[in-house]
């Protein structure tokens, strides 16, 4: 994953030290997203990333409303529940029953029609808020928005955005130092890391590349779970089509509606393999 700079002779013996190092942490901290094969960066110890989003998750849910709505919130757990179940039968089935553990899956509803968004935090911790209903409409539509957040868990794109901003702002400073160093900012990075940062005012940009991950993890998980993935065309362009200049925060960052829609519709074939309606 990570390449040795070329060893120029100017260099300082002290510097090489530090480049052979930074290396070999690079090479080490590589994890493999699931479904896509890709390497991804994870500095950041799975115990301290899964403590700091307890955290925080409880942090998120004294500052917020949570919806009365009884019939919205059993489905947003169903739902949830669904694709949980279908991650975890997922991860056993590819070797990785040791990751299962990491897991403990909760999901809420939060009530904000302003709020056009879902995250899930490293470890399964969940948030849906009103707001996207309108465009989920059906128990698949959600399907699909939750089938998508799951996939960033399970793809830890969570750790791997965390790694990237203690090197890029932190100067690779370890996680657990950050928070007593820099308490505020870091659990604000945490938070925004973990998608959940528009409470705050911050939002950490997936990465495309990422979004396209979760978009395709998401397919399968859903399918799995006997949601037809095929819904997901139709959620994702109304989504695009919301009014107002302001994008909902699902889309802040994710590709092209054109270039979406068209990988999507690459991936149904895949996916639909492992449809099979619920009940079937």
């Amino acid at each position: 994953m990570a390449a040795v700079p070329y060893a120029s002779p100017n260099i300082h013996p002290s510097r090489w030290v530090f480049v052979f190092i930074l290396a070999t942490v690079l090479l080490t901290a590589c994890a493999q997203v699931p479904i896509t094969g890709r390497q991804s960066l994870h500095l950041v110890p799975e115990s301290e990333l899964l403590s700091l989003s307890l955290q925080q998750y409880s942090d998120v849910l004294k500052k917020s409303q949570l919806s009365k709505d009884s019939r919205k919130v059993a489905e947003v757990r169903k739902v949830g529940n669904r694709i949980a179940k279908a991650a975890e039968a997922f991860l056993a089935e590819t070797g990785n029953q040791a990751a299962l553990k990491n897991y403990r899956w909760e999901f809420n509803l939060i009530e904000d029609e302003d709020n056009a968004n879902a995250w899930v935090m490293p470890g399964g911790k969940a948030a849906v808020y009103t707001g996207i209903l309108p465009y989920t409409l059906t128990e698949t539509g959600l399907a699909v928005v939750l089938g998508h957040e799951v996939g960033h868990a399970l793809a830890e794109h969570g750790n791997e955005r965390m790694s990237q901003e203690l090197l890029a702002n932190m100067g690779g400073m370890a996680l657990s130092t950050a928070l007593t160093s820099q308490p505020q900012i870091t659990q604000q990075l945490a938070m925004a890391a973990f998608g959940a940062g528009t409470s705050i005012g911050v939002l950490l940009p997936y990465s495309r590349l990422q979004e396209s991950e979760a978009d395709h993890i998401g397919l399968i998980l859903m399918a799995r779970a006997g949601y037809d993935p095929r819904v997901a065309i139709s959620f994702w362009q109304r989504l695009n089509a919301a009014p107002g200049s302001r994008p909902p925060e699902l889309l802040s960052t994710h590709p092209a509606p054109e270039t979406r829609i068209s990988n999507i519709k690459a991936l149904l074939p895949q996916a639909m393999g492992y449809y099979r309606p619920a009940g079937k």
